[in-house]
C-alpha cells in the first residue's frame, strides 16, 4: 500500500487523465447500457421450466409467467350469456390485433366458470410471449383497446399479477432519479462529517465508480448475458460502497494532518493504513456475491459476476483516483475545516468506554435485541407476493376485486398448464379436473400445435408461495403417471423449480462464503476469534434483518403502514437469497472498519480495552455515516412502484442499519473486551499456513487492574 501511494503520488497528473478518460466512456456507455441487460430468468433442467421452454416454441407465449387478465362488464339490464356472440366476436377482434397472444376466454372453452355469478362480467386469460423489458405490457393494453373499440358500450379492465404489482403504472422514478435523491442524502451526511467542500470529493469519486463500473457491465453484455437487476445494484449500491472508501481514506487523511504529518505523507499513511482496510472489505463484498456463481440459475449468476465488479471499481478509484486528489487540490477544498480529526470523537469514545466499563450488560442487551428481531423468521414463507399484498387501488385492483366478488377462484391469477399430446388430451383434461385444488380444467379451441396441446387449469388458491403451492404439487403427482404428458408449467411450477434450484444449492454456497470470509480476515486480523467472531456476528445480523423483514412484509405489522401495502404473505423467493448475498458483504465492510482500527491500536498499546476505547472513538462517527449513506440509496430505491423492489430496499436499508448500531457498536466491542487478549489468538500451525506471525494469549490482567485500565 506504501507502495502503491507513491506510485499514485508521482504520477498524480496521469493517474487523473487516465480516469478522467474512463469517466467520460463510462458517460458515453451509460446510455447503452440498459438496452443491453438481459431479463433471463431461466431455470436449466428444473422441469417446470423445461416444459415452459417447449410450451414457447410450441405456442410462442405462456409457460413460465402469469397471464393477463381482460375483464369484459356488460351494462346494467345486459347479461353476459345474452351477449355472448357480441363478447366472442369482440375477443375474435382481440386476437386479430395481438396473433402472438394466445386468449383463452368463454367462447375459446365454454366454460361457465368464465362467468361471474351475477352474468355481469366474464374474462379472458391472454398468455403472452416472455417479457424483455420492463416497458409494460403493450400487448394487454393493445388488446384493450381493440375490446373497447369492439364493445364500445361494455365496460373493460385489465388485471393479473403483473398489473396488480404496479397498480398499472409501467415504471417508477428511474435509476438515475433514485441514484440522484441518494446522492442528496449522501451529500447532508457527508456535509455534517466534513463541515468543508472536502465532503464533495466523495461523491465525485462515486460518480466515477459508478460509470466505469458500467463500462465494464457493458463490456461484459457482449461476453454474457446480465440481469437487468444489475443496472439498479450498480447505481445505488455502488454510490454507498465507493462514498464509503472515500469516507474511511479521507478521514484518516485529515487525522495525520491534523497530527502535523505534511500533505504527501499524510497520503501515504492513509493509503497504508485505511487502505489497507478498504482493500479488505472490498474483498470481502465481493466474496459475498461471486457466491452467486454456484447456483444453477443464470440470472443470479450474472447478478453475482456484475455485482462482484461494484467493489472492485470502488477500491480501484479509492486507492488511485482519491489518493491522486487529496496529494493535488485536498489541502484546498478541505476549507473551511470546522471539525477537526486530532483526537477521537469525544461522543463515540466515551461511548465505547462505557461499553468497555459495562461489557456483560452491553452483550446481553445486544444478543436479546437479536433473539427478539430473530423470532419472526421461524415462520418466514418464500415465493411470491400474495395478490392481497399487491395494489389495493386502481382499475387493476377494482377489476380483480370484480371477479373474486363474482365467485371466479383467486387462482385465475396463476392458471396451471399441462402440455400433452394431442391424442392424450381428452384422458388428460378428465383426470386434471380431478386434481385435489383444482376447480376447472379446460381444452381450449386452438390450444393445439404441432401435435401437441397446453391444458389450461385454474387452482382454487393463487399458487405464490410454499403455503399455496399444494395444488401445483397434486398436479405434477397426478400427471406423472399420466401417459403422453410432457410436463406441468405456470408460474406454480416455476415457483417450485427455484425453490429447488435456490435452497437446494444454498449450503454450498453459504459454506464457499463463511470459509473464504474466515480465511480473509484470519490473515488480515493475525487472529482466528475475530475471524469467527465476525462471521458469527454477521449471521446473527442477518438471521435478525430475516426476522425483521418476516415481521415488517409477511406479518404486515409495518408494510401496510409506512407502503399502505397489507401483509405479503410470503418474501418472494429471490429475496432472502439476494438480501443474504449483498448484506453479507455490505455489513462486514463495518466490521472491518472497526476491527482494522482496533487491531492498529492494539499492536501500538498492547491493551485489548484500550485498543477497543480508541478503534470506536476514529470509526464510530465514520461507520455511522457510511450507514446512513447506504440507508439513503436503499431508501431511495424503496420508491420503486414494484413490491418485491420495496421488500428488497427495505431489506437492505433496515440490515445495514441494524448492523451499524446493534452489532458493531454495541456487541462487537462489548464482546472484544469480554474476550481479551484471546480476540488475538491464531494457532500456530494456521498462522503459518497464512503465512502470518502468530499472537499467543497474553495473561489476561485481574479485574481490578482492568477497571483501572478502563477508567484511565
Amino acid at each position: 500500500m506504501t507502495r502503491l501511494a507513491g506510485f499514485v503520488l508521482h504520477h498524480r497528473k496521469r493517474v487523473m487523465a487516465a480516469w478522467g478518460v474512463i469517466f467520460i466512456a463510462g458517460m458515453v456507455a451509460s446510455g447503452a447500457v440498459s438496452n443491453r441487460l438481459s431479463f433471463d430468468f431461466s431455470l436449466p433442467g428444473q422441469p417446470g421450466y423445461e416444459t415452459a421452454r417447449q410450451t414457447i416454441a410450441a405456442f410462442g407465449n405462456g409457460g413460465d409467467q402469469a397471464p393477463a387478465i381482460e375483464v369484459v362488464t356488460v351494462p346494467a339490464g345486459h347479461t353476459v350469456a345474452g351477449d355472448a356472440s357480441s363478447i366472442a366476436a369482440g375477443f375474435a377482434a382481440a386476437r386479430a390485433a395481438q396473433p402472438r397472444v394466445r386468449v383463452v376466454d368463454l367462447a375459446s372453452t365454454g366454460d361457465q366458470r368464465f362467468i361471474t355469478a351475477d352474468d355481469r362480467s366474464t374474462f379472458a386469460l391472454l398468455f403472452e410471449p416472455t417479457a424483455t423489458s420492463f416497458a409494460g405490457d403493450a400487448a394487454a393494453t393493445a388488446i384493450q383497446a381493440a375490446l373497447r373499440t369492439a364493445l364500445p358500450g361494455d365496460q373493460v379492465a385489465t388485471t393479473g399479477l403483473e398489473a396488480l404489482q404496479t397498480g398499472g403504472a409501467s415504471s417508477g422514478p428511474g435509476v438515475l432519479l433514485e441514484t440522484l435523491v441518494a446522492g442528496a442524502g449522501a451529500l447532508v451526511v457527508l456535509a455534517l462529517v466534513f463541515a468543508s467542500f472536502l465532503a464533495l470529493v466523495p461523491l465525485a469519486i462515486a460518480a466515477v465508480s459508478i460509470l466505469a463500473t458500467l463500462l465494464l457491465i457493458l463490456g461484459l453484455t457482449t461476453l454474457t448475458e446480465v440481469s437487468f437487476i444489475v443496472q439498479f445494484l450498480v447505481s445505488l449500491v455502488g454510490l454507498g460502497v465507493a462514498i464509503d472508501y472515500s469516507l474511511l481514506l479521507v478521514t484518516r487523511w485529515r487525522e495525520e494532518r491534523a497530527k502535523g504529518a505534511d500533505n504527501h505523507t499524510a497520503v501515504t499513511i492513509a493509503v497504508a493504513t485505511a487502505g489497507r482496510a478498504i482493500a479488505l472489505s472490498g474483498l470481502t463484498v465481493g466474496i459475498g456475491l461471486i457466491a452467486l456463481v454456484v447456483l444453477p440459475v443464470p440470472g443470479l449468476r450474472s447478478v453475482g459476476i456484475g455485482g462482484m465488479l461494484i467493489p472492485v471499481v470502488s477500491v480501484a478509484v479509492s486507492l488511485t483516483l482519491l489518493p491522486a486528489l487529496l496529494g493535488g487540490i485536498g489541502p484546498r477544498v478541505d476549507w473551511p475545516r470546522v471539525r477537526k480529526e486530532a483526537h477521537a470523537s469525544r461522543a463515540w469514545t466515551a461511548w465505547a468506554r462505557l461499553i468497555v466499563r459495562h461489557r456483560s450488560i452491553a452483550a446481553t442487551v445486544g444478543v436479546a435485541i437479536l433473539a427478539v428481531l430473530i423470532v419472526p423468521v421461524l415462520h418466514l414463507q418464500v415465493g411470491a407476493t400474495s395478490a392481497s399484498a399487491l395494489s389495493q387501488t386502481g382499475p387493476p385492483h377494482a377489476a380483480y376485486q370484480q371477479l373474486l366478488d363474482g365467485g371466479v377462484p383467486g387462482g385465475v391469477l396463476t392458471p396451471i398448464e399441462v402440455l400433452v399430446h394431442a391424442d392424450q388430451a381428452s384422458a388428460t383434461l378428465d383426470r386434471l379436473s380431478r386434481v385435489p385444488g383444482i376447480v376447472t380444467a379446460d381444452l381450449p379451441t386452438g390450444s393445439s400445435r404441432n401435435g401437441l396441446v397446453d391444458l389450461i387449469a385454474l387452482p382454487r388458491d393463487e399458487t405464490v408461495n410454499s403455503s399455496t403451492l399444494a395444488a401445483v404439487t397434486a398436479v405434477r403427482d397426478a400427471m406423472a403417471s399420466q401417459p403422453g404428458v410432457v410436463g406441468v408449467s405456470g408460474l406454480g411450477a416455476i415457483e417450485l423449480d427455484y425453490s429447488h434450484a435456490v435452497f437446494g444449492n444454498f449450503p454450498l454456497m453459504f459454506t464457499l462464503v463463511a470459509l473464504a470470509t474466515l480465511l480473509l480476515l484470519t490473515r488480515a486480523f493475525r487472529s482466528l476469534v475475530l475471524a469467527v467472531k465476525a462471521v458469527a456476528m454477521n449471521l446473527l445480523s442477518l438471521a435478525a434483518t430475516f426476522g425483521l423483514l418476516t415481521w415488517f412484509w409477511q406479518d404486515g405489522h409495518g408494510s401496510n403502514a409506512l407502503f399502505g401495502i397489507p401483509a405479503t404473505g410470503a418474501i418472494t423467493f429471490w429475496l432472502p437469497l439476494m438480501v443474504f448475498a449483498f448484506l453479507f458483504g455490505l455489513s462486514m465492510d463495518y466490521e472491518v472498519f472497526i476491527l482494522a482500527r482496533v487491531r492498529e491500536e492494539y499492536d501500538r498499546t498492547g491493551s485489548t480495552d484500550t485498543a477497543v476505547i480508541e478503534g470506536v472513538g476514529r470509526t464510530g462517527r465514520l461507520v455511522t455515516s457510511a450507514a446512513l449513506i447506504l440507508f439513503f440509496s436503499f431508501a431511495s430505491l424503496a420508491s420503486a412502484p414494484n413490491t418485491d423492489i420495496k421488500v428488497l430496499a427495505t431489506g437492505l436499508g433496515a440490515g445495514i442499519l441494524l448492523d451499524a448500531t446493534v452489532v458493531r457498536a454495541l456487541l462487537v466491542p462489548a464482546l472484544i473486551s469480554m474476550l481479551g487478549s484471546w480476540n488475538w489468538y491464531i494457532p500456530g500451525w494456521l498462522a503459518r499456513v497464512l503465512r502470518v506471525s502468530p499472537d499467543a494469549p497474553r495473561t489476561l490482567p485481574a479485574p481490578a487492574e482492568r477497571d483501572a485500565e478502563t477508567a484511565a
